[in-house]
């Protein structure tokens, strides 16, 4: 089984994707919405509901965890990777979407990039440490967006607020830099609002969301690593749990899914 897990509903816009890729594989989806959102939370906090996540999900028999969200990609995964894995899980992978995003977007030519994403990534300025890797004459311009995904996680999208925020948040990004030619979406909650987005941006301006990109890197990784695709199960099921659950949560995420889903109620525990 795949293992998708985000502060919320974001992560569900990658899944859907994901799915749409590789439909053939199990998937177990877990947002932790009670605790969200996670972007001004201190990079230690993010660590330790991140460990309780993925213990969750590997009692539940994930091989393979998808990180579906760039604050805990920022801010644990290296973490998780080094420190939580050799001890607790030594056969299992833990993988995010950064390294994937920034990957893609030096291999289509992309030079001069408007991150938006939560407080969190841009404190960390993880995208400027990837781009320096993969291609130092990329130039990263960040805005933080810290009201989209409480807006997102309310369900107030479609309201006139969200357009605006949206728009000054696009105003203060452009004002660093007039000649921007691609924005990152670099938060998974962020694709609901792309309409919004795409209304004040110059049309010459490339959006590109995160959910095609990690379909196209999970089946690229699964290729490549046939010791963890060989032991996933294949029966096309889908399961998705939250830790704040009722039938609003089941509308809202349906939202982001693109399809009518059934959730059930997570409990979390402690890290140890």
């Amino acid at each position: 089984m795949i293992g998708f897990f985000d502060s919320g509903f974001g992560g569900l816009t990658v899944l859907k994707r994901v799915v749409q890729k590789l439909p053939e594989y199990n998937y177990l989806y877990l947002g932790d919405n009670a605790r969200a959102p996670y972007g001004g939370r201190s990079q230690e906090t993010v660590y330790e509901y991140t460990i309780q996540a993925a213990n969750f999900l590997f009692k539940k028999g994930c091989r393979l965890v998808i990180i579906a969200c760039n604050t805990v990609s920022s801010g644990a995964l290296r973490r998780i990777q080094q420190e939580f894995l050799p001890v607790a899980y030594p056969d299992r992978k833990v993988i995010g979407v950064i390294r994937p995003s920034a990957e893609e977007l030096v291999d289509g030519g992309c030079r001069k990039i408007g991150i938006l994403a939560t407080e969190g990534v841009v404190k960390s300025k993880i995208y400027t440490e990837e781009f320096e890797k993969l291609d130092p004459s990329a130039r990263i311009f960040y805005q933080a967006c810290p009201l989209l995904v409480p807006i997102i996680e309310a369900g107030k999208q479609d309201e006139e607020h969200s357009d605006v925020v949206v728009s000054e948040y696009l105003d203060s990004l452009f004002a660093q830099e007039v000649e921007i030619d691609t924005i990152l979406l670099s938060c998974t909650h962020y694709p609901i609002l792309y309409k919004a987005f795409r209304r004040h941006t110059p049309p010459h301006v490339k959006i590109i969301t995160q959910g095609p990109i990690i379909a196209d890197k999970l089946r690229d990784y699964l290729a490549r690593h046939p010791e963890t695709e060989e032991r996933l199960s294949r029966e096309g099921t889908r399961a998705f749990f939250f830790t704040d659950f009722s039938e609003r949560f089941n509308r809202l995420a349906s939202v982001f899914y693109g399809e009518p889903i059934q959730s059930m109620p997570a409990t979390l525990g402690s890290s140890d």
